[in-house]
């Protein structure tokens, strides 16, 4: 009770030391046992073993639960051994169907194909952007060019305008200027007629008087003379006057339409200038034009080598293909021919031995010529007997082996087949959804495959390809 109480470890522990001391004790009176002059303790002997083999069964069961729990574990490692070996030959299995399965290189080749495009039509997109954005800026100043354009005309015109009116104010001041002018010579050349007939009629006086006075006559044509004289080159004075403001006027008019003709030159030079400005424009907008096409045209240029490049790659594959064939036909049939020639070998060795082995049997040699020559036929036959079954059973062995290889290449390929089948579905999972637009025709089977990658997926997809139909 006490050890009951002190829990099971003490209790377990106490059961070992006890066993050790009735161990000791059974050894010690087998000793007895054996020795003459010792008196054995019989009771005590039975007390030892009655203790021995009450504390034993928990001992052996406990050895018991230990083997069963080593067996447990050892076959647990064993099949977890086991679950990595498949595991890793699955592994292997998947490399080496990866690695040599051709719908999967070429979906592989598909998809870095989607990824190259995806990648250029992002850089398309990106330089159409960086176009568009310069062509943007290029129409804003081009907008700012043509209203500051159309701000200058208008400034032009207003001043233009302001100086037509300032020329016919200008003008008509002159008119005005040459109108009172040529009335001042109106009445200048009044005046001189008005004076002329005054002279004229003292001429004709001073003639009529001069009749009578020649010498006062005289004087008095001279003092007219004078007078003529003087008034000539008032005259003359006048003219020249009139001539240098003639002249002035002259010079103020050229000089005017120099100014209308330099501000005209410098209008026309602002026109052309914003004209080689829209030709530079329109220069720089198609020359942008044709470097979009050649590089449209390189990108199909280099489209078509990929494509001619697949394609040589694709006969090479069925060349390499084609010459595997042959050599593996060749080398299977190199091998049957050895292996035919081994066992035609085998089978005349055998034929020796078991010819050799009858006629020892037999005794051939002490038989004479006529049962010899028999018995020889009958060993012969029996020998080709048994070879034929032989040969049958092989047959059979290798038909029966040739089915049991074509059924299990048969799983193997059904195997790959699921694998080719799951290693394309994980490529599409990781790759289809990325390059969505730029998948390459074909590479999606059936609606399985779009089913397969989500409703996400297959909104987006059927979406593009109702937009495809309804821009074709």
């Amino acid at each position: 009770l006490s050890l009951r109480l002190r829990g099971p470890s003490y209790q377990l522990e106490a059961e070992k030391r006890l066993i050790r001391w009735c161990r000791r004790g059974l050894r010690l009176q087998v000793r007895r046992v054996h020795s003459p002059a010792v008196i054995i303790h019989k009771p005590l002997l039975r007390i030892f073993w009655k203790v021995f083999m009450s504390c034993a069964p928990p001992a052996q069961e406990d050895k018991n639960r230990r083997d069963l729990q080593l067996e447990r574990e050892e076959r647990l490692a064993a099949e977890l051994a086991r679950l990595n070996r498949e595991k890793l030959k699955d592994a292997k299995l998947r490399q080496q169907v990866r690695e040599n399965s051709l719908e999967l290189r070429e979906l592989e080749k598909k998809l870095k194909s989607a990824y190259v495009n995806k990648e250029r039509a992002a850089q398309i997109a990106e330089k159409a952007a960086l176009q568009y954005e310069e062509m943007k800026c290029e129409r804003e100043r081009a907008q700012k060019m043509k209203e500051e354009y159309e701000r200058v005309i208008k400034e032009e015109s207003s001043a233009e305008l302001r100086r037509n009116e300032e020329k016919i104010m200008y003008q008509q001041e002159l008119e005005k200027q040459l109108e009172e002018q040529e009335k001042k010579k109106q009445d200048a050349y009044k005046e001189f007629l008005r004076e002329k007939l005054m002279i004229d009629e003292i001429v004709r006086k001073i003639y009529e008087e001069d009749q009578m006075e020649k010498q006062l006559k005289l004087d008095k044509m001279r003092a007219t003379q004078m007078y003529i004289e003087e008034f000539k080159k008032e005259q003359a004075i006048w003219r020249r006057r009139k001539l240098e403001e003639m002249e002035e006027e002259n010079r103020k008019i050229t000089e005017f339409a120099n100014i209308q003709r330099q501000r005209e030159e410098d209008r026309m030079a602002k026109v052309r200038e914003t004209e080689e400005k829209k030709q530079r424009l329109q220069s720089m907008n198609l020359q942008r034009e044709q470097q979009k096409r050649e590089e449209l045209e390189r990108l199909r240029q280099e489209l078509y080598l990929e494509e001619q490049a697949e394609t040589e790659r694709q006969k090479e594959l069925v060349r390499a293909g084609r010459r595997y064939l042959r050599r593996t036909y060749e080398e299977q049939f190199a091998f049957k021919q050895t292996v035919q020639q081994a066992v035609r070998g085998e089978e005349e060795a055998f034929r020796q031995q078991l010819l050799a082995k009858f006629a020892e049997d037999d005794r051939v040699e002490q038989m004479n010529a006529q049962k010899r020559r028999m018995k020889q036929l009958e060993h012969r036959r029996a020998v080709e007997k048994f070879l034929e079954d032989r040969r049958k059973q092989f047959i059979a062995d290798k038909v029966r082996h040739e089915l049991e290889e074509r059924k299990l290449d048969e799983r193997r390929q059904e195997n790959i087949r699921a694998i080719v089948e799951e290693e394309r579905q994980k490529l599409l999972k990781e790759h289809a959804s990325k390059l969505l637009g730029y998948l390459p025709r074909g590479i999606l089977k059936d609606e399985d495959d779009v089913n397969m990658l989500g409703q996400e997926f297959r909104l987006a997809y059927q979406k593009r390809r109702g937009n495809e139909f309804s821009e074709s």
